[in-house]
């Protein structure tokens, strides 16, 4: 900010207390330039095409697999408790060379940690299920 009080050869003038507003006109100019240069980088992404929504009733069928995780961390097969993750790994493996194999499906309770599902989805792996899906609620209706 600027201010004129009076001249060099000493007579007395009009107090000029305008702002000088060029150096705000600057900064604003190199930060629209910023902007402009910027703004297309985060913008551009990677062309995907990517897979659409559809809510489809789950189609049970006897042989599949219903692994539930409640809010504790216990894990049922089937409605009935297992002692451990040996015996669900042992169980899995049983299930793994049936023909055709069973799908499994993971029910876990709202408030389960993550690390006891994952438990569940590792010992899977492990056991060479194919197919591993999670049952879930359906979103309310608008």
């Amino acid at each position: 900010m600027a201010m004129q009080i009076g001249s060099s050869s000493g007579d007395e003038e009009e107090l000029n207390a305008s702002i000088n507003t060029t150096p705000l006109v600057d900064v604003m100019l190199v930060l629209l330039i910023i902007f402009l240069i910027t703004i297309p980088v985060v913008t551009h992404t990677v062309p995907l095409q990517l897979p659409k929504e559809f809510n489809q009733p789950n189609q049970t069928r006897p042989e599949d697999i219903t692994i539930a995780v409640n809010a504790e961390g216990e894990v049922f097969w089937n409605e009935q408790p297992l002692p451990d993750n040996g015996a669900l790994l042992g169980r899995l493996k049983e299930a793994a060379v049936r023909q055709p194999q069973p799908v499994v499906h993971i029910r876990a309770d709202q408030k389960t940690r993550y690390k006891a599902v994952g438990q569940v989805v590792f010992d899977c792996q492990r056991a060479g299920i194919a197919k591993v899906g999670f049952v879930t609620e359906p979103p309310p209706r608008a």
